[in-house]
């Protein structure tokens, strides 16, 4: 079998060493003929440093690393070979405004060095301006810029209270000057192309005010599948390694792809409803053959918990947000705007688009347990203390119809929440903390679904049964028994053929947990 490319972002090295290449040279030759200044935003660990490697390489010429890919069979390619300036703030230092202007100086005549370019104004800007023109004038050819994470210089400070944002702040400053040398009158004939990549989309007066000529790409409809593997792409490159796995867990070839696609799959990007998996959570699947978190564990988005909290966010909501299209070019570091976020770092995806209205959800399984499991968390001041296993029983009770076992687990999980967090909540506070548990565990659960009659609280479905929940707080499970069949929850799921289970529960405020409770096959 051909290698797995875990962890690898060197174009390069995969091609030289026999990794699989998902051939993206179509997008990327559309890219590089259509204009000089380019922007492009997706989530982490989605290919972005990839490309860039991708375009360092073919900048320079280096036809052989492209043969049988898109690009070297159709793509009328010069293979000229340009000065390329890469600029990875991943490797930037930016703790301090100073410590940036630092790094930025080092990596500038590093990059001049190697071209045996001395450079001699001091400051980064104007440093950046004079290698540009230098290796303009070097080899009479225009020279390509490309620019990885340009925005980790703020998004790293976010969340992390006033000090750190007034960091962000001034950080911000210094790449608005720098970013404004790429469009000046002096510098702008002697580029051929120019691209920042990036988890987040700043707005054009903010950082973007000195290079507003960038053309964004992010959700253009041609780009959609650019990063990330289509569901043809996972089964047309990766067919022995699909097969491996299927093996391993002793399911057909349709059911791997079934829970594959359950887990992992459901990322887009545009009004063009074409849906990918993140390639580094479906990398590592391959490898290791198992079915885990991977993406949600390699990183812990703690500043959007705090902002969530922050702001008192109705968690439930994230299951079926309602935006207009200027929320996705909206990030600002004084106003900062829950949904922009969670669309930006990949927590929340397109789900549907109705004229001017887009519907944003989880993307798949892996994002929202994962996701659920970090904001439950924060409801007990981050302190675990078994509770992961505690979800985990959640699943297997419901899932085996161990009804007594689910709710004593339920009770011990409310009784482990600080009282100074729990006091003066309500039956929405009940109501998302229950959603959320489910959700961590791994369950397919719905929040407020919407029918003919009203609004059910919550739906979990199995594969043979579904479970119907009404909750009450300082009533009685019963009358919520009485609400579900009276308002005809379960009419929409009579002709599926899976069993229906009513449930019923009641929440006391004095005794801040689940007191009563019914369940009606």
């Amino acid at each position: 079998m051909k290698k797995l490319p875990v962890g690898l972002a060197v174009f390069q090295d995969i091609r030289r060493e026999g990794y699989i290449y998902v051939d993206k040279t179509r997008h990327i030759h559309q890219m590089v003929t259509g204009g000089k200044y380019h922007f492009l935003s997706r989530p982490r660990r989605f290919g972005k440093s990839l490309l860039v490697s991708t375009l360092w390489n073919l900048f320079e010429g280096k036809r052989e690393l492209f043969e049988g890919l898109w690009i070297a069979e159709h793509g009328d390619w010069a293979w000229q070979s340009h000065a390329v300036i890469v600029l990875d703030f991943n490797e930037i230092g930016h703790d301090t405004p100073q410590n940036l202007e630092i790094s930025l100086n080092i990596v500038l005549t590093r990059t001049a060095k190697s071209a045996k370019i001395v450079l001699e104004t001091p400051l980064a800007d104007s440093k950046f301006q004079e290698l540009i023109l230098a290796l303009y004038q070097q080899s009479g050819l225009p020279v390509v810029v490309l620019i990885d994470e340009y925005d980790k210089p703020l998004i790293d400070h976010i969340g992390q209270g006033e000090a750190r944002l007034e960091i962000a702040k001034a950080n911000r400053d210094i790449l608005k000057r720098f970013f404004g040398v790429l469009k000046g009158a002096t510098v702008s004939p002697c580029l051929r192309f120019v691209l920042l990549t990036g988890v987040s989309k700043f707005s054009k007066v903010s950082i973007f005010s000195e290079l507003n000529n960038l053309s964004d790409m992010t959700m253009m409809e041609d780009y959609a599948d650019m990063f990330g593997y289509t569901q043809a792409e996972l089964e047309g490159n990766f067919e022995e390694h699909l097969a491996r796995l299927a093996q391993k867990h002793n399911w057909t070839l349709e059911q791997l792809i079934q829970e594959l696609a359950y887990c992992y799959n459901g990322y887009r990007f545009s009004e063009r409803e074409v849906k990918v998996y993140n390639p580094f959570s479906i990398l590592h699947v391959l490898n290791s053959l198992a079915l885990k978190n991977y993406w949600f564990e390699s990183g812990t988005p703690t500043f959007l918990v705090n902002l969530l909290q922050e702001k008192q966010y109705n968690l439930t909501n994230i299951e079926c947000l309602e935006v207009r299209a200027s929320i996705f070019s909206t990030f600002e570091l004084e106003h900062l705007r829950p949904e922009a976020i969670l669309f930006q770092t990949g927590y929340v995806t397109i789900k549907d688009v109705q004229d001017e209205l887009y519907e944003l959800g989880y993307p798949n399984q892996e994002v929202k347990s994962g996701f659920t499991e970090s904001l439950l968390l924060a409801s007990f001041n981050d302190v675990d203390n078994g509770l992961s296993a505690h979800f985990t029983r959640l699943l297997i009770y419901l899932r085996d119809g161990k009804m007594d076992k689910f709710f004593e687990t339920v009770q011990v999980i409310f009784a482990m929440i600080p009282y100074d967090i729990q006091a003066k909540r309500d039956e929405a506070y009940y109501h998302a903390l229950f959603y959320l548990m489910i959700s961590a565990s791994g369950g397919h659960a719905q929040s407020s679904l919407l029918t003919n009659r009203g609004r059910i609280d919550m739906v979990i479905e199995f594969r043979d049964r579904v479970y119907l929940l009404e909750f009450k707080c300082n009533h009685s499970a019963a009358m919520a028994i009485q609400q579900i069949e009276t308002k005809g929850y379960a009419d929409r799921y009579k002709l599926d053929g899976r069993k229906i289970i009513l449930m019923g529960l009641n929440f006391s405020t004095e005794q801040r947990n689940l007191v009563e409770w019914q369940v009606k096959p």
